[in-house]
């Protein structure tokens, strides 16, 4: 198909060659050295047609590019190897100077495979080698490839290797060779004359070989070769050879018709015209009708100052004030027209290195497009819309900060809400933290048909979309739910069911983003940052364990914890300023994330830093030590606890005073570490009186004592079915303790199953003593060793895998060699798993080298069931296997599991240490809130005396059928007192809505501290490198100095 569309293309063929016009000097023929008759084409003789060559059809007549040039089918199109310069391939055609522009479009678009561009950039200037400073010529090569590479844009240029071409070409390929595959490839349109292409012989299109084009500068003369960087060529022929400047009028048409052409951006549905800006470097009189047909059409144009010629005048009068002075005819003319180019200001951008804030050559790019879309003269009116558009469309929001969202234009939110979706849907959080920031409210926003808008048209590539497509709706809200995300469980479900009803399983994005950023921005304008921080925290965490790729999962943990490292330094911020108001957010119920606290979404989260923090911890040591004062030393309180008269004293404090009698009784008995110390001695009670029974007092009759057993343990059951939601460690080594005394205990009752009751029992008795390690986590020193004991018990497990293969292995080899036909089951288990397992350890079995084999310690045949049965043996009673196999094998195994695996096992348990002793203060800190929780919400007396405050809890939760209350989360023992009484723990609204601004007005503080900061650290970072150049720079000239004083000795010694 593509050959032929080409065939379409006309391409010029002289058709009269003979020019006979003696008026003029040009019509006639002309000789060069070699002879050869040259036509005013430009053309030779002989490669005209036949029929041009008779001199009896066009005798004495003008040569007329009209009459005298033929269009016919043309012959050299396809695709364009340069030779020599590696296996790079172009595509390029030969067209005619008429052809239409819409041809060429549909060519390269639906042929070449080329995507409709968001931006063409047409550079011009000087066709010819020029030289540019350093500098410059970076400035310009990476700022033209960075615009051309963010926004999706087409570069032209004339495509030959000279000039400013040859610098687009460079450019080009610098971009290519330090980028990677996945950036793409910059698309780069030399629009060439067919005439004054050197060696283009080459290019005309043979069936047979293709030798490829030669980049020869040597022999090129007065011609041109191709540039190599290019990726496309459009050669236009009008017939002549050796005239440049043919393809001017076909670029011109086919820029202004690619302009005039709109694209759709995929998935929004935003339409916006394909903007042309002309770049111009050093250039002629040829570049100047070339920039002033540019402004004449409303065409942008930048300039750039420095690099020679035409662009420097242009610079230097645009930024001058006043007419130019013209002197001669010529001069008038090109005056005239830069006094037209330097009028169109709108048009007209200037590119001065190093000024007015310019660091780049694609600010200037997408400026002068801005610029250029505000002209009243082309436009009629300031399109602020489609600048916008523009801007979003080139992700530049540092464009749209400085150009768009100024004081020229007042932006309602309502006319943000089109691009905020556009941004969603393209996954650019810079441009909505940009429309946030510009009034855009989510209230008005985020409607149903939004929401829906939005979810109908993002890829389906992403982690929502899996969810959704699963036939359970509950999978995508349980996930958001564990995100703590509860206070969207009914209008999130209805959405979910709409969406599944009407437009099937729609809801995706990339990575999810589109519904984070709605979250993230849900926070960024909640007065409830420090909760909001922590929430986008736990979202962030419980996606990564959702997702498979690991780049992505390891960005969303990184972004988790730079919000967690906000919500603390808010939180410090807060805690400096007022300790008692910082730690009430700690505690207040926050209705915007799903009824719940700060502290609690940091528990879930395991946000450890956040935790540890010393604002947090000193709240936890005050609802420790309930209305005890913290001052109050432990062996007080245990003393109390034993003479409890003292309670009525001055021994210990309370935070509250007065007290009555009965109130400090209360106080100090339901205090959580008066209960935790109660617990620890009624455990280690139960624990005496268990080893006690099993002991020496268990007998067929049960006692009194095995029945308070029962009765305590009883008392234990109730307490964790009320703590059956928590679920944690602790908790399900409890329930697995109670179980097998359960089962214990039906033996037990069974007569003939007495023994194994007591046995049952026993195990048991080991399960409720490593309960006893739960009380070690109060300790600063033992608590996080009991978390690298959980934690190497899971590089157990895994090492325990490695090491069965070695044992069944050598087991299994090992009873095969040296034992015949062993049926009994239990020896089996012990030759090839226990007797093998036990040689890791030196237990060497005496047999297995035939040296110390005893005939007394085996059973010849295996009828004795307390002896193995005998290796193999022969009639003297020898053994007869093969002693040196065995010891070979017995030798590899100890090398391997004693050796090899036993020290990968204490690398292992010796990294794990590591690991968590780096962060041994912040485990403790963390596990810490877990045990003050339990025994903050712990009835008061212990087990077995327990059993009062449960039938309690039974009579109000059963019978009088109180509600429990949900959201207690260690808030009552910090509220104030006249709070503490009432039944709602919420704060006061006014209260509440002056403690939310307080936070809002801190975080405000924070985030200009942290600019200026950062603003001084740069700062700091200007004067130390002046300082070092001025420590530098007096040297510089006493060297000089000393070089000349040198150089004029040697001189005269001369």
């Amino acid at each position: 198909s593509a050959l032929q569309l080409v065939g379409n293309f006309q391409s010029k063929r002289i058709f009269d060659g003979k020019c006979n016009s003696p008026s003029e000097f040009r019509g006639l023929l002309m000789l060069f050295s070699c002879r050869r008759v040259m036509c005013e084409c430009g053309y030779p003789r002989e490669q005209h047609l036949e029929e041009a060559t008779k001199s009896s059809v066009f005798l004495g007549k003008e040569w007329d590019p009209k009459r005298h040039i033929q269009e016919m089918p043309t012959d050299a199109f396809g695709d364009i190897s340069f030779a020599g310069l590696g296996p790079k391939v172009g595509k390029y055609v030969r067209v005619s100077a008429d052809t239409p522009p819409c041809i060429i479009y549909q060519l390269m678009t639906q042929h070449w495979g080329l995507d409709v561009p968001n931006l063409l950039i047409s550079v011009t200037g000087g066709a010819k080698n020029f030289n540019m400073m350093p500098r410059l010529k970076n400035i310009f090569r990476r700022g033209l490839v960075k615009v051309a590479q963010t926004t999706g844009a087409w570069i032209i240029t004339g495509g030959s290797h000279a000039g400013v071409m040859k610098q687009v070409g460079e450019a080009v390929r610098d971009f290519s060779m330090s980028s990677s595959c996945k950036e793409g490839e910059i698309v780069t349109i030399g629009i060439a004359t067919w005439g004054t292409v050197y060696n283009r012989g080459s290019l005309i299109y043979n069936l047979f070989w293709d030798l490829g084009y030669v980049l020869d500068e040597d022999s090129q003369g007065n011609l041109s070769c191709l540039d190599s960087n290019h990726s496309h060529f459009i050669l236009v022929d009008d017939g002549t050879h050796g005239r440049y400047g043919v393809e001017i009028s076909l670029r011109t048409r086919l820029e202004k018709f690619i302009s005039e052409q709109t694209k759709v951006k995929e998935g929004n549905g935003v339409t916006i015209k394909i903007p042309i800006v002309c770049v111009v470097l050093e250039g002629g009189p040829g570049t100047l009708d070339t920039i002033y047909n540019a402004i004449t059409n409303g065409t942008p144009c930048v300039i750039v100052e420095g690099s020679g010629r035409v662009a420097d005048v242009i610079a230097q009068l645009g930024g001058m004030a006043g007419d130019v002075a013209a002197a001669g005819h010529l001069i008038l003319y090109h005056s005239l027209q830069i006094q037209d180019i330097v009028r169109s200001r709108q048009l007209l951008t200037i590119f001065r290195e190093g000024k007015d804030g310019q660091q780049d050559v694609d600010v200037a790019i997408l400026q002068a497009l801005l610029k250029a879309s505000r002209n009243h003269d082309h436009f009629g009116h300031e399109n602020w819309d489609h600048q916008l558009k523009l801007a979003v469309a080139w992700n530049r929001v540092d464009i749209a900060r400085s150009e768009i969202f100024t004081d020229d234009h007042e932006w309602k939110p309502a006319d943000l809400h089109p691009v905020m979706a556009a941004a969603l849907i393209a996954n650019k959080p810079d441009f909505v933290k940009l429309f946030l920031e510009q009034g855009v409210r989510l209230k008005e926003f985020v409607t149903w048909d939004t929401l829906i808008y939005l979810y109908e048209n993002i890829a389906p590539s992403s982690l929502f979309h899996s969810k959704l497509q699963k036939p359970h709706l509950p999978s995508l809200t349980a996930l958001l739910c564990n995100a703590g995300l509860s206070l969207w469980h009914s209008a999130w479900n209805a959405l979910l069911l709409s969406l599944q009803q009407t437009h099937g399983a729609l809801l995706a994005s990339q990575d999810g983003s589109s519904l984070f950023w709605l979250i993230c921005a849900l926070l960024s304008q909640s007065q409830d940052c420090i909760a909001g921080a922590l929430a986008c925290s736990k979202i962030l965490k419980e996606l990564s364990k959702e997702e498979d790729d690991t780049d992505s999962m390891e960005e969303m943990l990184t972004l988790a914890e730079e919000y967690e490292h906000r919500a603390i330094s808010v939180f410090t911020e807060c805690y400096r300023k007022d300790e008692e108001r910082a730690q009430k957010l700690l505690i207040r119920v926050s209705e915007a994330w799903g009824k719940t606290t700060c502290l609690q979404l940091a528990l879930e989260a395991k946000n450890m830093n956040f935790v540890s923090h010393g604002g947090i911890q000193a709240f936890l040591t005050k609802v420790w030590w309930g209305k005890l004062c913290v001052d109050n030393g432990l062996w007080r309180v245990i003393l109390c606890m034993v003479f409890f008269p003292l309670i009525y004293t001055s021994f210990v404090t309370f935070r509250l005073q007065p007290m009555s009698c009965l109130t400090r009784t209360r106080a100090f008995f339901t205090a959580p570490v008066v209960i935790f110390h109660l617990n620890i001695l009624s455990y280690f009670s139960f624990l005496w009186l268990f080893a006690y029974v099993l002991m020496i007092d268990f007998q067929a009759t049960p006692s009194w004592r095995e029945y308070f057993i029962y009765f305590w343990l009883f008392s234990l059951v109730c307490e964790e079915t009320r703590q059956v939601l928590g679920g944690d460690f602790w908790n399900k080594l409890d329930v697995c303790a109670i179980l097998i005394f359960i089962a214990g205990l039906t033996c037990r009752w069974i007569p003939s199953t007495l023994y194994p009751g007591r046995i049952i029992l026993s195990l048991a008795f080991i399960i409720f003593c490593l309960r006893l390690m739960h009380i070690f986590t109060v300790s600063k020193t033992l608590g996080p060793k009991i978390i690298i004991v959980k934690r190497m018990m899971k590089d157990v497990f895994f090492f325990l895998f490695l090491l069965a293969v070695w044992v069944v292995s050598f087991g299994v080899a090992k009873q095969a060699i040296l034992i015949h036909n062993e049926e009994r089951v239990d020896w089996i288990f012990r030759g090839v798993v226990y007797h093998s397992y036990l040689t890791i350890f030196g237990q060497i079995p005496s047999y297995i080298d035939g040296v110390n084999f005893n005939l007394d310690q085996c059973s010849p045949n295996g009828t004795d069931p307390y002896k193995p049965k005998c290796p193999e043996s022969n009639k003297d009673k020898r053994p007869v296997f093969p002693e040196w196999l065995t010891v070979i094998l017995l030798c590899l195994y100890l090398l391997f599991t004693n050796i090899l695996l036993l020290n990968l096992l204490i690398a292992m348990f010796n990294y794990t240490f590591q690991q968590v002793q780096e962060h041994t203060d912040q485990i403790w800190k963390f596990q810490r809130h877990d045990l003050i929780e339990e025994y903050h919400g712990r009835p008061a007396a212990p087990p077995p005396f327990i059993l009062f405050n449960h039938l309690q809890l039974f009579v109000k939760r059963v019978l009088l059928r109180q509600p429990a209350k949900r959201h207690k989360q260690l808030s009552k023992e910090f509220l104030p007192s006249s709070s503490v009484s009432s039944a709602e723990e919420k704060l006061e609204k006014n209260e509440e809505a002056a403690l939310l601004s307080w936070e809002t007005y801190l975080k405000e503080n924070y985030l200009q501290h942290q600019q200026c900061q950062e603003k001084q650290n740069m700062e700091q970072k200007i004067r130390d490198v002046a300082q070092r150049y001025r420590l530098f720079s007096p040297r510089v000239p006493l060297e000089k100095t000393c070089e000349c004083q040198c150089s004029l000795m040697s001189r005269r010694e001369l």
